[in-house]
C-alpha cells in the first residue's frame, strides 16, 4: 500500500480487514442503527425532526410535501438514499408503529396490512405537538452542535427531549454484532417512574415496576405478566414475573396476544371477533396464514373468515361451525398463528457513544442526568439574556431620570459616535447602554411608556433572582424537571392501550384462553343454559323492573340463576338424582336476547330423556372435609363428602336415590358443623343442625328434613346457614323481605317448621325462592319466568319479622312470576367491570321502604 505522500507501506491483509471492519462496525453502531439513551433517537430521526423544526413545520402550521422535507434533510444533514430517509419519516407518522407519533402525516402513510406509503411527492407532513417537546429550547444553547457532513451547516448531537422518548416510543435496530429492540411504553407511567426516581434515587428497577407496569403497544393486545419456566438446575417448573425480570436485566421476553371477543351471529352460530393484534403483526399476512391453515385442515371448526375492518377500527371476523367448540378454535388460532407472539426485549442504547444494555432504572437515570444538564444550560442561557436586558433597562432608567440633560448632550454632539461617547463619559454608561438610549424612540418618553420600562425592570430583576436560585440549588433543577414531566403527562399521556394479564400458565390449554371474570349463568325450565358478564345488568333500587336477561320460548321459563367465575366447576344435579360436571367457561357466552344452548350439548353432560337439571352449584375446588347437602321437593335431605364428586363421568354419576314421586331440587356445600334451613312454598321454614344428617354414600336415599303439612306444599329452598346472615324471601308476585336467621331457632330434623312469611293468597302468591344474604356490600339478581332480571343491592330490601308480608321488590309484567334469586359480592363483580350504568329504558324503583 502507499500512504498519503506516496511512500510504500507494508500492511498485512488480516490487520487491514480487522481495522476496516471495526471502523465500519462502529460507524453503523454509533451513526446509524442504535438510539441515544438521552433522546431515544437514531441520527436519521433526529435530523428529520430538527429539519422540520427549522422549516417551521409545527403542529399548527400548514403541511409541506414530504419530498421537500426529504430533500432538505438529505441536502443539509443526511447524505444517504432518499427512499431510506422517506421510510424513516413514514414510520414516525404511523400510529400503529409509534405509540406517540412525532410526525403528523397527511395522505397515505401505509397500513397495518403491510401496504407501503404513497410516493413522497403525494404525501405531506408536519410535526406533532409532542414532537415540539422533543425540540423545545434547542435554541437556548441546551445541546451541542457539530458540523454537518460537508461543514456548511451545524446540526445537534442530541435533542433536548422533554419526554423520555427511548421508553415512550421504543426503538429497534440491527447493528454489527448487536441489536436493540425496545418496546413503546405509556407516557404517563414513564413520567411517574422518572418523577419517583427523582424523589428517591435509591429505588430499584423492581420498585419502578410499580409505575411502569409493562410495555404499552400502539396496537393494544394483552401482555401476560407471569411465565412458567423450567429451572435449568433443579429441572422443576417455576413461575416468574417476566415483566419484572425483563426490566431488571434489560433483556427478556413477554407473550402478547390479540384481543378477541365472542359474538353470536344471526344464524345462531358463534363468531370470534379480533379487534386488536400484537405489535408489528401484519393483518393481511395473518388472514392469509389463517386461510392457509384452514385449507390444510390444521385449523378446524372455521366456517367463514373475513376482514371487516374500517375507519372505526379493526375487526377480523372468524365464524365458527355449529358443531365446533369456539374456545378450542380460538386456542388453535393462538397456537398456530401470529395472534399470539413473543416480544423479545433488548434495551441496548448508546451511552456516551458506547452501546450498553440497560435495566429500567439505568435508562431513567441517564435521562434524568441528561435533563439536569439541559435545564442548567437553559437556565444559564435565560439568565444571561435576562442580565443583558436588565443592563439595558438600567441605562434607559438613567436616561429617563436625566432626560433633559441627555437630550442636550445628544443635541450638542456632532455625530452619533460623539453622542455615544459623550453619554458614556457624562453618565457613566456602558457602550451597550448608550447605544440603547440613542436607539430609543421618542414615543418611549411618554409617561405610560416610562412606567412600562420601570415595571419591566422590576419584573426582570425577579426573574434573575429566580434563575440564580435554580442554578445555586440542584434540588430546584430536579423540581423543574419533575414539574415538566407532570405537565407533559397531563397533556399527552391518554389512556393505556395494552392490558396486563396475571396469568402464570404459558402451556396452551383451552383454559389458558379464558378470562378470569364473574358471570351470570341462567338455566331455563327446558334446560337451555348460557352465561353473561355480571355487568350486563345494571344496579337498581328496590322495585325496579330490570331488563330482559333471558329470552324464553313458548312453554319454557327461566328456572335457575347463579353468579360464578369462568374458571369454576359447575355441577349439574338432575331431577333423577344424577350429577354431571363442566367448566363454567364451556357454557356459551350469549347475548341477553339469546336463549343459550341445551345443557345436554355441554361437554361432559349426557342426560337421558325426561331427565332435567334441577340444581346447579359452582366450585373452585373439591376440598376434602366438606360435604354436599341435598334436598328434594318432598323434604328429603342427604349429606355426602364433597370429594366423591371430583371425578364425574360424561354419562354422570348417582348423587342420591330419588323416590318415584319426588325429585332432587337443591344442593349446597357444608362444613359438617353448620345448620341447615329448608323453606316451603306455603311459608314454612325448618332449621336443624347439619350433624343430625349423617354422611352417606352417593347411592343412599337420605332422611326426612322437613315434614310437609299439606299434600300441595313443596320445598322451594334449602341452604346451609351462614353466621349473622339474613334470609331473603321472595314471593311469586314480587313481594319480599329480609328476615334475620336468628329469629328461627334450631329444631330437630323432621319437624313441620315455623312461619317464614305471611302469605295473602293471589296478592302474594306462594313463596318462590329464598336466598341467604350476609353483608351490605352483597348484591342480588332477581329473575322471573319471563326472563326479566333485576340487579339490586341487598340493603335496599328492608328487614321484617317472620310474620310480615314484606314490600314490592320486583315489579312484574302481567302473567309473569318470580322464579329465582342469586347473590354475589359487589367487589367481585366490580373486578369484572361492573358499572351502575345500564341499558336505557329501565324503570326507576319507587321511593320509600314501607310495606305496600
Amino acid at each position: 500500500m502507499t500512504d498519503e505522500i506516496g511512500q510504500v507501506r507494508v500492511v498485512r491483509v488480516e490487520d487491514e480487514m480487522r481495522t476496516s471492519y471495526l471502523d465500519y462496525a462502529m460507524s453503523v453502531i454509533v451513526a446509524r442503527a442504535l438510539p441515544d439513551v438521552r433522546d431515544g433517537l437514531k441520527p436519521v430521526h433526529r435530523r428529520i425532526l430538527y429539519t422540520m423544526g427549522e422549516m417551521g413545520l409545527s403542529a399548527t402550521s400548514s403541511y409541506r410535501k414530504c419530498a421537500a422535507i426529504v430533500g432538505e434533510v438529505m441536502g443539509k444533514y443526511h447524505p444517504h438514499g432518499d427512499m431510506a430517509l422517506y421510510d424513516a419519516l413514514v414510520r414516525l407518522a404511523q400510529d400503529f408503529s409509534m405509540r406517540y407519533p412525532l410526525v403528523d402525516g397527511q395522505g397515505n402513510f401505509g397500513s397495518i396490512d403491510g401496504d407501503s406509503a404513497a410516493a413522497m411527492r403525494y404525501t405531506e407532513a408536519r410535526l406533532t405537538g409532542i414532537a415540539a417537546e422533543m425540540l423545545a429550547d434547542i435554541d437556548k444553547n441546551t445541546v451541542d452542535f457539530v458540523d454537518n457532513y460537508d461543514g456548511t451547516q451545524k446540526e445537534p448531537t442530541v435533542l433536548p427531549a422533554r419526554l423520555p422518548n427511548l421508553l415512550v416510543n421504543g426503538s429497534s435496530g440491527i447493528a454489527v454484532g448487536m441489536a436493540t429492540n425496545i418496546p413503546p411504553h405509556h407516557l404517563g407511567e414513564v413520567c411517574d417512574a422518572a418523577r419517583a426516581l427523582i424523589k428517591d434515587p435509591e429505588l430499584t428497577s423492581d420498585d419502578l415496576c410499580k409505575y411502569v407496569t409493562g410495555p404499552d403497544f400502539p396496537t393494544g393486545g394483552t401482555i401476560f405478566r407471569y411465565e412458567t419456566r423450567r429451572n435449568p438446575i433443579t429441572g422443576e417448573s417455576e413461575t416468574v414475573d417476566a415483566i419484572r425480570e425483563m426490566y431488571a436485566h434489560g433483556r427478556g421476553r413477554v407473550v402478547v396476544r390479540a384481543q378477541v371477543a365472542f359474538e353470536e351471529t344471526r344464524h345462531g352460530r358463534m363468531a370470534i371477533i379480533v379487534t386488536e393484534l400484537p405489535y408489528m403483526v401484519n393483518k393481511a399476512a395473518l388472514l392469509e396464514k389463517m386461510a392457509e391453515l384452514v385449507g390444510a385442515k390444521k385449523l378446524e371448526g372455521i366456517a367463514d373468515l373475513r376482514d371487516e375492518s374500517d375507519r372505526d377500527g379493526m375487526r377480523i371476523y372468524v365464524e365458527i361451525k355449529r358443531d365446533a367448540d369456539p374456545h378450542r378454535v380460538l386456542n388453535n388460532l393462538f397456537k398456530h398463528t401470529a395472534m399470539q407472539v413473543a416480544f423479545n426485549l433488548n434495551m441496548l442504547a448508546l451511552v456516551d457513544g458506547q452501546p450498553q444494555t440497560l435495566p429500567l432504572k439505568a435508562v431513567l437515570q441517564h435521562y434524568i442526568d441528561y435533563r439536569r444538564q439541559v435545564v442548567r444550560r437553559r437556565t444559564e442561557f435565560d439568565l444571561e439574556k435576562a442580565r443583558a436586558r436588565a443592563h439595558i433597562l438600567e441605562g434607559l432608567k438613567i436616561a429617563l431620570d436625566n432626560l433633559d440633560e441627555v437630550i442636550r448632550t445628544i443635541r450638542e454632539s456632532a455625530d452619533v459616535e460623539a453622542a455615544r461617547n459623550n453619554l458614556i463619559a457624562r453618565f457613566g454608561l456602558t457602550e451597550i447602554q448608550a447605544q440603547a438610549i440613542l436607539d430609543m424612540r421618542l414615543a418611549r418618553l411618554a409617561a405610560l411608556e416610562r412606567k412600562k420600562i420601570e415595571d419591566e425592570y422590576l419584573e426582570i430583576i425577579q426573574v434573575i433572582a429566580e434563575l440564580e436560585e435554580i442554578l445555586a440549588n440542584p434540588a430546584r433543577i430536579l423540581a423543574v424537571i419533575t414539574d415538566e414531566l407532570g405537565a407533559i403527562k397531563a397533556k399527552y399521556a391518554g389512556a393505556r392501550r395494552t392490558r396486563i394479564a396475571d396469568d402464570s400458565s404459558r402451556e396452551m390449554t383451552d383454559e389458558d384462553l379464558i378470562a378470569d371474570e364473574d358471570v351470570v349463568v341462567t338455566i331455563s325450565r327446558r334446560g337451555y343454559i348460557k352465561r353473561q358478564p355480571v355487568a350486563t345488568y345494571r344496579r337498581q333500587a328496590r322495585g325496579g323492573k330490570g331488563i330482559i336477561g333471558h329470552v324464553t320460548r313458548e312453554e319454557d321459563a327461566v328456572e335457575h340463576l347463579l353468579v360464578a367465575n369462568t374458571h369454576d366447576w359447575a355441577l349439574f344435579f338432575t331431577n333423577r338424582g344424577r350429577v354431571f360436571s363442566a367448566k363454567v367457561h364451556t357454557i356459551v357466552d350469549a347475548s341477553r336476547q339469546a336463549k343459550g344452548i341445551a345443557i345436554i350439548n355441554l361437554p361432559g353432560v349426557q342426560v337421558e330423556p325426561g331427565e332435567v337439571p334441577m340444581a346447579t352449584i359452582t366450585l373452585s375446588d373439591f376440598n376434602a372435609g366438606k360435604f354436599l347437602v341435598m334436598a328434594t321437593r318432598n323434604g328429603i335431605v342427604k349429606k355426602s363428602p364433597l370429594e366423591q364428586f371430583e371425578k364425574v363421568r360424561s354419562s354422570g354419576i348417582i348423587a342420591i336415590t330419588i323416590a318415584p314421586d319426588d325429585e332432587l331440587a337443591w344442593v349446597d356445600v357444608a362444613t359438617g358443623k353448620d345448620d341447615v334451613i329448608v323453606a316451603t312454598a306455603q311459608g314454612k321454614i325448618a332449621r336443624f343442625p347439619e350433624k343430625e344428617v349423617r354422611p352417606m354414600g352417593r347411592p343412599a336415599a337420605g332422611v326426612i328434613g322437613i315434614r310437609l303439612a299439606s299434600p300441595t306444599d313443596r320445598v322451594v329452598g334449602m341452604s346451609v346457614v351462614q353466621p349473622t346472615a339474613d334470609l331473603l324471601v321472595l314471593t311469586e308476585t314480587g313481594y319480599g323481605k329480609r328476615v334475620p336467621l336468628t329469629e328461627f331457632r334450631p329444631m330437630h330434623r323432621g319437624s313441620q317448621g315455623v312461619r317464614l312469611i305471611s302469605l295473602e293468597g293471589r296478592k302474594t302468591g306462594d313463596v318462590a325462592a329464598v336466598q341467604q344474604v350476609t353483608e351490605q356490600d352483597e348484591e342480588l339478581l332477581l329473575i322471573s319466568a319471563g326472563g326479566q332480571v333485576v340487579r339490586t343491592e341487598t340493603n335496599t330490601i328492608n328487614r321484617y319479622s317472620s310474620g310480615a308480608r314484606g314490600v314490592i321488590v320486583m315489579r312484574l309484567n302481567a302473567g309473569d312470576r318470580v322464579v329465582g334469586i342469586a347473590a354475589f359480592r359487589a367487589g367481585l363483580a366490580q373486578r369484572g367491570g361492573m358499572s351502575d350504568n345500564g341499558p336505557e329504558g329501565t324503570e326507576p324503583a319507587p321511593k320509600g321502604g314501607k310495606p305496600e
